[in-house]
């Protein structure tokens, strides 16, 4: 308990945490986050319904305006309802946790392939170097968003008709993340040759340590920064293009809507005047892409040594 006391004290007392404390948009952005990822995870247990439970639906409900008494049933909801009679409230819960965890998901899988092609690349060069990059320039020419739908419709294609439903959200996380894994793999790439030239990887050599032991025990941990601020940008990049595909009805499935599905879905009544059921939805994807999009600014600023 002590040990983990002083590492505790040691986190509070770094640089890191300090630029954090003093950074007011830091600790507004990792509020309006945690928020909403706490509840994405709780949904379940603190929405107010199920939306997505035959059973519970009311059709009497459908488009209720927010904080307004429905005139069948008399029921209030506060963000109103959609056109099945849904809690608009507990839709967004619910689709932020198929949000959240196709961009998560996709960001560790891009993140894992790219930054063991990268080190490969950087460490051993030659042959290797010049096929992973090459592939990497082809693919970075293309918008990620036309790759992820190209690789989404090619596995869709691969999976059988009766499975697709249930395989569509793990084909959306690899389409996403064979999207974005070039990113990755050029950063490290780049800090893996300056990193394999320093006295530490040649002391380990004469050591005898094996090519992927200096690279995964040694040069890894000195190039994870540049990657951790990948990472935090990446989700945000991740969450949006998960969204577009949703909303272009080649992502998620109606039975497991994402925020970018709800959005979909709204636009067909938003000039009907029944707008809520577009724009709180639309609200709520703002504020997330935004919220990990500021923490990710600030944690490359924080990370620059340039700029302490």
């Amino acid at each position: 308990m002590a040990s983990f006391n002083q590492r505790l004290q040691t986190a509070l007392d770094s640089d890191l945490a300090f630029a954090f404390k003093r950074s007011p948009v830091a600790m507004t952005a990792t509020t309006i986050f945690a928020l909403l990822a706490i509840a994405a995870v709780l949904a379940p247990l603190i929405a107010p319904y199920n939306p997505f439970d035959p059973a519970t639906l009311n059709l009497m409900n459908g488009f209720t305006p927010p904080m307004e008494a429905n005139e069948f049933t008399g029921q209030t909801f506060t963000l109103g309802t959609d056109d099945q009679g849904r809690d608009v409230l507990s839709t967004i819960m619910y689709g932020l946790r198929i949000s959240l965890f196709v961009g998560v998901a996709a960001v560790l899988f891009a993140a894992v392939l790219g930054v063991t092609l990268g080190l490969l690349a950087g460490y051993f060069g030659g042959w290797v170097d010049t096929v992973v990059m090459r592939i990497a320039d082809v693919q970075i020419t293309f918008p990620s968003i036309l790759i992820a739908m190209l690789i989404f419709g090619v596995a869709k294609g691969l999976t059988p008709v009766e499975a697709r439903d249930e395989m569509a959200i793990w084909v959306l996380i690899l389409s996403i993340g064979l999207s974005e894994w070039v990113y990755y793999a050029r950063t490290v790439r780049g800090a893996t040759m300056v990193e394999k030239s320093k006295e530490y990887v040649a002391a380990a050599r004469l050591a005898n340590r094996s090519p992927l032991a200096i690279m995964f025990g040694h040069v890894l941990p000195n190039v994870m920064g540049p990657v951790l601020v990948l990472g935090t940008i990446g989700l945000a990049l991740a969450i949006i293009a998960e969204a577009t595909l949703s909303y272009l009805g080649v992502g998620a499935p109606p039975t497991q809507p994402s925020l970018g599905t709800l959005i979909r879905v709204g636009q067909d009544y938003l000039f009907n005047g029944e707008w809520w059921i577009l724009f709180f939805p639309a609200v709520t994807l703002l504020a997330l892409a935004l919220s990990v999009n500021l923490l990710g600014d600030w944690l490359r600023d924080a990370l620059n040594p340039r700029l302490r």
